[in-house]
């Protein structure tokens, strides 16, 4: 899945709610040629032709539906941090164990 910024994310949410360029712009503080151009680079990187298109690949893909996300459907404790979101527990005990192996490997090469 394609990683969206904040600022796509929130323009995306809006296009899907109905919203103009211009109302959009007028909620997120933006020039309406911003957020047109924001509309523009988040349609490609979905592979949309319009934002349209990108709303409806959104929908399918999860990211507008409002259904939690299951583990599985991001990259882990990164994406998290990322994001600006609390790691969850799974994402947590694989941080651990990673540092823990950095860790164990790093005093390997010292000694």
């Amino acid at each position: 899945m394609v990683s969206l910024t904040p600022n796509e994310l929130a323009v995306l949410q809006r296009a899907a709610q109905g919203e103009t360029y211009a109302q959009i712009a007028h909620h997120l503080g933006y020039a309406e040629k911003s957020v047109n151009k924001m509309a523009y680079r988040l349609a490609r990187k979905l592979g949309a032709a319009n934002i349209t298109h990108a709303v409806f690949l959104a929908c399918q893909a999860g990211v507008l539906d409002g259904r939690p996300r299951r583990h599985g459907d991001h990259a882990g404790f990164a994406a998290h941090v990322y994001r600006g979101e609390e790691p969850c527990e799974a994402c947590w005990e694989g941080e651990r164990a990673y540092r823990a192996e950095r860790r164990e490997a790093r005093k390997r090469n010292a000694a």
